[in-house]
């Protein structure tokens, strides 16, 4: 079954609290995407938020930095309670340095790749990695249609991961919707990140839905 890492971003920011607690039972994480304004023209979620935010969920909180330098953010987020720390890949030219960092810090570590970045840019770092994010829209951009290249994203990313027998999960961000859903979990995805698709609709109906879906 398809697992969801939530993503605050579509929650009602004036409630995180309550939102949290609605949709937390049918989560198995949090996604908090934080944007510098350089990186990506957009301002999210800080680090005194993401600590403010951590007593309120038993989960994990995955922070996903769509930030320009993403090494000086490390420390921060970790010190306000992220377990998982993704990265994206280009915006770096060391992305190797910046997985060693994060499990230097003893959590988690992943990198995003944008619609236009292939799988085999990843060739050097499988070994490093806990995660890899594909994402399916322009960065930082809520409300798009998911590019028809992430299925087979997922199929040579999944593919690759078994050959070389690790344990990395594959996360689709982006465009996360009814009609796109099951063409990810066909496609070998471990997770989602749900916007509106969990806030909009009855997150009970939606956690259903999942477990209905076959796997790749």
């Amino acid at each position: 079954m398809l697992k969801c890492s939530t993503s605050l971003w579509s929650a009602d920011l004036t409630r995180l609290a309550a939102e949290i607690k609605r949709v937390e039972p049918f989560s198995d994480r949090f996604h908090l995407d934080v944007a510098d304004g350089h990186y990506v023209p957009n301002l999210l979620f800080f680090p005194d938020l993401v600590k403010a935010l951590r007593p309120l969920t038993r989960l994990p909180l995955e922070v996903h930095l769509m930030t320009t330098e993403p090494q000086r953010w490390i420390d921060p987020f970790v010190a306000a309670g992220a377990d998982i720390i993704i990265f994206c890949f280009d915006a770096t030219a060391c992305p190797g340095d910046v997985l060693r960092a994060i499990h230097a810090c003893g959590r988690r570590a992943g990198v995003s790749l944008l619609i236009n970045e292939p799988v085999a840019v990843l060739e050097p770092h499988w070994d490093e990695l806990d995660i890899v994010t594909i994402v399916g829209t322009a960065m930082g951009i809520k409300g798009a249609t998911m590019d028809a290249s992430v299925p087979g994203k997922i199929r040579e990313a999944r593919q690759l991961i078994r050959e070389r027998g690790l344990a990395i999960e594959i996360e689709a961000d982006g465009g996360i919707r009814r009609e796109t859903v099951p063409l990810l979990a066909a496609a070998g995805a471990d997770y989602i990140v749900p916007r509106s698709l969990m806030f909009k609709e009855e997150p009970a109906a939606l956690h259903a839905w999942l477990t209905t879906l076959p796997a790749g």
